[in-house]
């Protein structure tokens, strides 16, 4: 995935002149998207009850262009959402269950021996990673030289085998559940791998009123179908609108200095992240930060990024590219707990009046 530099976006007085017409043409885009939530959000609400949270995350990172971790324990219905996105967005979609024994040829393709023209050829036979839409499934309940086989195609969208470079279809996201990491059988994700997705969001039990609509849903009989929205070509511009959203200098800053911040034993980090922090963020976070706000700023119909836009991504953008000491482990620490004080420790810039 080609992921911007916040350091060189552009400027007005560098930015060409936009062609007849094409102002015009993002003005309708984000109409689109903007009253395409509402019937998003009634789509999904045949399936899923609550999680409104982690839904808009979702959605952010699908908007962004950004792949996404999602984290919880089993049957939480993490499965169906990605799915339910796949069909609303009428994208192709695979899902690859995770186990101990898949090797990184049953994700990426492999070469076969074929008959070709009464010659015998080696041909690639594409494997399901070949597809807009990856669900990775229990992605930690394989060992990371599996984990692995996703990297290439996370990060440059093409798989490589037998020295022959194979382009996948845009657009691409993949989608990984895992499992809490305490439990039996699992492997932690390399964080070379974690800076990869966009987002880790947290999928926890739902509220007993929810849980009991869940229940009544699902035992009555067959859920409604799911009717698609919007296409591939659609979601590419998406992307592209995004990336025009305007942000302020004083904006990137922020999100910058927010990720440096968890940062330790570097000039001017809160005493807490070098007494609990073993390894921050790096650049990726404050770029995932600033797409992210961006992509909420359209969802939520405004025309340009706020601090609480960037706040309120703090947490997914960082959790899982934050890696605790074992004195918080000790001391019970949990990471939504440093990002909590981070964004205490770190200066917002000011409101207009």
């Amino acid at each position: 995935m080609s992921i911007p530099n916040p350091s060189v976006l552009p400027t007005p007085t560098a930015t060409p002149p936009a062609p007849a017409g094409a102002f015009e043409h993002e003005r309708e885009t984000a109409e689109r998207l903007l009253a395409g939530r509402a019937r998003i959000e009634a789509e999904l609400g045949k399936v899923i009850v609550g999680q409104r949270d982690v839904i808009e995350q979702i959605l952010i990172a699908l908007l962004a262009g950004g792949h996404c971790l999602i984290t919880g324990a089993p049957g939480l219905a993490k499965t169906l959402l990605v799915k339910s996105i796949a069909q609303i967005f009428h994208l192709e979609f695979r899902r690859i269950q995770f186990t101990p024994d898949l090797m990184p040829a049953d994700i990426t393709g492999t070469e076969i021996l074929q008959d070709v023209g009464g010659e015998r050829k080696m041909t690639f036979v594409r494997g399901p990673v070949f597809a807009n839409m990856i669900l990775a499934d229990e992605i930690n309940r394989t060992p990371p030289k599996t984990q692995a086989a996703l990297l290439e195609a996370m990060q440059e969208h093409q798989v490589t085998a037998a020295g022959v470079r194979h382009v996948l279809a845009e657009p691409f996201f993949v989608l990984a559940t895992q499992n809490p990491i305490e439990m039996e059988g699992t492997y932690p994700l390399p964080e070379a791998q974690l800076d990869r997705f966009m987002f880790n969001v947290v999928m926890d039990y739902l509220p007993e009123a929810d849980e009991v609509k869940v229940v009544t849903q699902t035992t009555a009989g067959r859920a409604a179908a799911i009717e698609p929205l919007f296409t591939g070509e659609d979601v590419q511009r998406f992307h592209d609108l995004v990336r025009k959203v305007p942000i302020a200098e004083e904006m990137v800053r922020y999100a910058v200095r927010l990720a440096a911040a968890s940062r330790p034993h570097q000039a001017g980090v809160p005493d807490f992240v070098n007494e609990w922090v073993s390894w921050g963020a790096g650049t990726r976070a404050g770029q995932f930060l600033v797409l992210g706000a961006k992509a909420r700023t359209l969802l939520q119909g405004r025309a340009h990024v706020t601090v609480e836009d960037i706040q309120a991504l703090a947490a997914p953008a960082l959790r899982h590219r934050i890696l605790l000491n074992y004195r918080a482990e000790a001391e019970g620490i949990r990471v939504e707990e440093v990002i909590r004080r981070l964004l205490e420790a770190t200066k917002a810039p000011v409101k207009a009046s």
